[in-house]
């Protein structure tokens, strides 16, 4: 039997829906699409920032001064969270410097220059990692609604078409009816991917965020004490030859 001429067919659906329907499922396609472009890109980016961040605490934690660390910032210019992070609480720390020599920061200490500087730089990573999640959440509430919406209008159009014939029984009501529950299924089918991968993502974004500000607050103790402190194993590790953190301070 060819495709085209089942009657219980996708293609025969397709066919008999009215301007309305045929477009509710077009903006489910499209939400469907943009869905997994979400999930996929998202998933890739928190991927790769994570590859990236190794670099930089590498570089933070091994290294016995912060010139490997602004040599790093300085070539790759990167603008992923970590190195945003590091590259503003060390230009914060000299522009402090700098400013410390005019004799113009009375205004605030050192301490909460830096805390306001890295506590914005947080924000914007924050900002630049949760980016398109509002969208995947509001795919997942409103794809089951906007899917009952095609059923429903499916159905009416169905009854509508069955009062007209004067017929009632069972195989003249199963096909129509049957395929305006294709609606539903459909918004199921683009909300269940679009929930799950907002779930997924949303975990992984607050654990790469809980890493994010724990470095913020090993960089902040370094750049006010000279010091590291690794919590794993809680000893000082000090400078061997210079007591401050940023070299000419």
């Amino acid at each position: 039997m060819e495709f085209s001429s089942n009657p219980f067919g996708f293609l025969h659906f397709i066919q008999h829906l009215n301007v309305i329907s045929l477009s509710i499922l077009f903006i489910l396609l499209f939400m469907s699409v943009l869905s997994w472009y979400l999930i996929i890109t998202k998933t890739l980016q928190l991927g790769f920032t994570y590859w990236r961040s190794r670099k930089i605490t590498k570089l933070f934690w091994h290294s016995p001064s912060l010139e490997p660390l602004i040599t790093h910032l300085s070539n790759t210019k990167s603008k992923y969270p970590f190195s945003h992070i590091a590259l503003q609480g060390i230009n914060a720390t000299r522009h402090y410097e700098k400013q410390a020599e005019k004799q113009l920061t009375t205004i605030c200490s050192h301490n909460e220059f830096l805390t306001r500087n890295l506590r914005r730089a947080i924000n914007e990573a924050t900002a630049q990692i949760n980016a398109g999640l509002t969208i995947l959440a509001s795919i997942g509430s409103t794809a089951p609604f906007i899917g009952l919406l095609g059923t429903v209008l499916g159905i009416y159009d169905a009854l509508i078409t069955i009062s007209a014939r004067g017929n009632a029984s069972l195989d003249t009501v199963a096909a129509p009816v049957g395929e305006a529950l294709i609606m539903t299924a459909v918004g199921l089918a683009v909300a269940i991917p679009a929930v799950l991968g907002y779930n997924a993502l949303v975990r992984g974004n607050n654990a790469f965020l809980n890493k994010l500000e724990g470095f913020a607050h090993d960089l902040h103790t370094y750049l006010n004490t000279g010091t590291r402190m690794d919590m794993k194993n809680p000893i000082y590790l000090k400078q061997n030859s210079q007591p401050n953190p940023i070299d000419n301070r």
